[in-house]
């Protein structure tokens, strides 16, 4: 039977595996900033590229020739979370900056400048048309606009609208609506009198974007996916978060919505009626390139039929990848928070996740918050961690009657098993007792493993040493790189080992040894926390904080427990649950019951085998 430190090994070994595999890689140190300044010159820097004159334009147009000339125009809509820049050339968004929030850049430098989502400068979204003389992209076509834009109050909602206005009643409509506060924008296409022009086939969405680095782990950046749900709203999907290579997938049924999912933030087109018929996604990293890291694709097909009908309406959102802000954005929304494995997730979405936005009305200090919700969750697990004490002190206690049958029987391994089960079976004790309240705590250790790398509360928060919890505290930056576990050292990730290191060696001496066992579970208590070491270097330091205060706790808990429990009076009930067994005045356990079965099975087998052995002799 495995005992504590066995499960905690093996589920630890787990979370390391399923750690390495979701969120370790070869980590790629940022360049230095004078020659990141001098890379994002040269890549942002325009091309001198011939204009076309004003007659090719209008042919290259076709049917609107009148729109292709024009003098594009800014109108700025903005609110308390966000600012959008439209340009009247394509009516089209053409640059999205998120008020509240920093790239790891400006917020190291100390810099105010807020963080850029979306710009043309690296980022396009074009719409084509399909006329009978081909396909028309919107983008290159001049509007008009009366809107003048503005700051957007809270409660209120403003509206800017850009017309391409043709002969004979014939226009097209792009008009933007958003909120008084929020992510939101809303996108309306209105296409009228336009049925002698347009061909039967769909309007396609073009969508590319450039991913510039938000985050201080350049890894983490180039793990940019993009997140996608098919119109049951049910079907979640992404491509591969891999941060090397390409992927790409071609889907042909209908689709909700499409997110570019970055580490902590989103760009999303959502359709409010008619679906996406049909979609092609890309992912390609761009391992030479600090700039633009990764660079992400969606072509969309959007129904005609649908548009020309009024249902053109379109969502785009552009802002964090927080539960609680895009949970009821669109139908499974939240699923582009990767909150844990399903199993899990009830533990992370109604336990974690409202006791963070609880005790983020208490505390304005995320170290403390972790203290907090470490404290709450070992109290509120306290019953289950002193049933394990008490099962692993009426284990030794049971030490040395054990002992002396090891000694009786000798080095036979399978007899010292069965002897053990059956002194258990004898006093009333079951060895499960003591690894199932352990086994009932793994799923929050999981969940915490799961949460904290996607959890944006963290975000450039800062506690002690560490400026931002939500990557690795580097205390140390190492001339050189250790396999799998980099070339810093995070100061929390030590904390948390030798936390752990000393919990193993507190537990191993209050608990007995197991006979039979291949491996030296007691060295493993110490083996263990040294390998998981190389697996949290590189992740969150906030996760590291909560493992460390957590193993803290527990060891207090275990010597407060330890002071109250009377071995003593757990003796007695032994030695008086031996008595009343023997007498059969007890109804025995089903475990003991069990144990009882097997026994007397193997007691058979072996009479049998000496029997038959026997036999053989005489003849």
């Amino acid at each position: 039977m495995m005992d504590r430190n066995q499960v905690t090994g093996l589920v630890l070994i787990m979370a390391m595996l399923l750690g390495y595999q979701f969120f370790f890689a070869p980590k790629i140190e940022p360049e230095k900033p004078q020659d990141k300044a001098k890379t994002t010159q040269a890549s942002a820097t325009p091309q001198k590229v011939a204009t076309p004159d004003s007659n090719a334009l209008k042919s290259a147009a076709g049917d609107f020739a009148s729109a292709a000339v024009g003098t594009p125009k800014d109108v700025v809509l903005e609110n308390k979370d966000i600012k959008v820049t439209f340009s009247t050339q394509g009516g089209r968004v053409k640059q999205v900056l998120l008020k509240n929030y920093k790239t790891y850049t400006t917020f190291e430098e100390q810099k105010n400048d807020p963080l850029v989502i979306f710009d043309e400068a690296f980022d396009k979204i074009s719409l084509e048309l399909p006329t009978t003389k081909g396909n028309i992209d919107l983008n290159k076509l001049y509007f008009n606009t009366s809107s003048v834009g503005g700051m957007v109050a809270e409660g209120k909602t403003e509206k800017v609208v850009f017309t391409l206005q043709l002969a004979n009643g014939q226009s097209v409509e792009q008009s933007y609506s958003l909120a008084g506060a929020g992510f939101l924008l809303d996108n309306d296409l209105k296409l009228t009198g336009l049925n002698g022009i347009l061909k039967n086939e769909s309007v396609k969405l073009n969508w590319l974007e450039n991913v510039r680095p938000t985050e201080k782990d350049l890894t983490e950046n180039r793990k940019a996916t993009v997140n996608y749900l098919l119109n049951d709203g049910e079907n979640f999907d992404q491509l591969s978060e891999t941060p090397t290579g390409a992927n790409d997938a071609t889907l042909d049924q209908p689709l909700k919505w499409v997110s570019f999912k970055k580490k902590y933030f989103l760009s999303s087109f959502i359709t409010k009626n008619e679906p996406i018929q049909k979609a092609q996604v890309f992912g390609t990293a761009n391992e030479q390139d600090s700039v633009n890291i990764k660079t992400l694709r969606a072509n969309m097909d959007l129904d005609l039929a649908g548009i020309k009908a009024g249902k053109g309406n379109f969502q785009w959102y552009f802002g964090p990848n927080d539960y609680n802000i895009i949970k009821n954005v669109a139908p499974g929304f939240g699923k582009n928070v990767k909150l844990s494995y399903d199993i899990f997730l009830p533990i992370t979405r109604y336990i974690f996740v409202p006791l963070f936005n609880v005790l983020e009305t208490v505390f304005s200090n995320y170290g403390l918050l972790i203290i907090a919700l470490v404290l709450i969750i070992k109290f509120a697990l306290l019953p289950l961690t002193y049933k394990s004490y008490v099962s692993m002190a009426k284990m030794r206690i049971l030490q040395p009657e054990l002992n002396a049958l090891k000694e009786k029987i000798g080095d036979d391994a399978a007899k010292q098993q069965q002897a053990q089960m059956k002194l258990y079976g004898e006093v009333g004790v079951s060895p499960l007792s003591g690894c199932i309240p352990v086994l009932a705590t793994m799923p929050v250790l999981m969940a915490v493993f799961m949460l904290f790398p996607n959890l944006i509360n963290l975000r450039q928060e800062s506690f002690l040493w560490a400026n931002d919890l939500s990557t690795f505290d580097s205390i140390a930056t190492l001339p050189f790189s250790i396999p799998l576990y980099g070339n810093h050292i995070s100061l929390f990730t030590l904390l948390m080992t030798v936390s752990s290191i000393a919990y193993g060696y507190y537990n191993n001496q209050n608990t007995p040894d197991q006979t039979g066992q291949p491996i030296d579970m007691k060295k493993m208590a110490y083996i263990t926390p040294v390998i998981f070491m190389f697996v949290m270097n590189s992740l969150p330091a906030g996760m590291s904080f909560y493992y460390f205060i957590s193993n803290i706790v527990t060891i207090l808990q275990q010597i407060g427990i330890r002071k109250f429990v009377d071995e003593d009076k757990i003796k007695a009930i032994l030695d008086e649950n031996r008595k009343k067994i023997a007498a059969g005045g007890v109804k025995k356990s089903r475990f003991s019951e069990y144990i009882s079965k097997q026994m007397k099975a193997v007691e058979e087998a072996q009479k049998t085998q000496q029997e038959e052995t026997g036999k053989k002799k005489k003849k």
